[in-house]
């Protein structure tokens, strides 16, 4: 399983139990969704986020590649909503049929937002969290080992996927493909999708029998060779932010239908 993100160190947040991060990234993307005042994502950002950032000291890979993943999605997201946004009135300028209008603005920060907090927050799991770690914690919870499977390498698929591509992008260049200036790099990327596609087909095979192999839908009780630390501490922690989102969603759902 692929650790490209995961960046080894002793700090108090590389120390939690993987499940605790777990519940903070969901509880954390939950509460963004859930809150319908446009700056709450950035504030759950600034004052959840950045300090455990900084506390487990993997600012520098987090800023970029929080800055790498988000930066295309909200470029979109601007284009889109501030242009032709439909339920816009107040104009603030026009581009012959296309019309910039604050609400598509709002609504464009809004949700870039809440996109920039999610990417975040699973980025922060990612680089403080062994994979493999995760999935022991998680089973050791009670969740079954697919299910504990499928969440570990869900958080893994990016990563995957740029490890993989980048393979195939040195092998294609070994074998004389020019990758210099931006029209070749465009021409680059068809060569690029067939072996890409391909070889992410041949790993889920070698993955489905490497998991027969282990006995993965047996329902017999495993045992582990990784003992995940936990405290009751934490245990309540879990709690107390899954209840904040679940009060969250709850406000939001109460406060539409009124």
């Amino acid at each position: 399983m692929t650790t490209m993100f995961f960046q080894a160190g002793t700090s108090p947040v590389h120390r939690l139990n993987p499940t605790t991060k777990l519940v903070l990234a969901l509880a954390v993307t939950t509460t963004a969704f859930a809150v319908p005042v446009v700056w709450a994502p950035l504030v759950l950002l600034l004052v959840v986020l950045v300090p455990a950032v900084l506390v487990a000291g993997v600012q520098l890979p987090y800023a970029r590649l929080l800055l790498l993943f988000s930066a295309p999605v909200v470029l979109v997201i601007f284009a889109l909503q501030g242009l032709f946004f439909p339920e816009g009135t107040t104009v603030l300028a026009e581009f012959g049929w296309a019309k910039v209008t604050s609400e598509g603005l709002l609504f464009a920060t809004q949700t870039s937002l809440r996109l920039v907090v999610m990417l975040g927050s699973f980025l922060f799991l990612l680089l403080t969290t062994h994979p493999g770690v995760l999935m022991s914690a998680m089973v050791e919870r009670g969740m079954s080992p697919n299910t504990s499977y499928v969440i570990s390498a869900t958080l893994q698929i990016v990563p995957a996927f740029r490890a993989r591509a980048q393979n195939v992008l040195r092998a294609q260049q070994a074998r004389g493909l020019d990758t210099t200036g931006l029209r070749r790099r465009v021409r680059a990327l068809l060569p690029l999708v067939g072996p890409l596609l391909l070889g992410s087909l041949a790993d889920l095979e070698e993955r489905a029998v490497a998991m027969e192999a282990r006995a993965f839908g047996s329902t017999a009780r495993r045992t582990s060779l990784v003992e995940v630390a936990d405290s009751s501490a934490q245990r309540w922690a879990r709690l107390l932010m899954g209840a904040v989102a679940v009060a969250a969603v709850v406000v939001n759902v109460l406060g539409v239908t009124r």
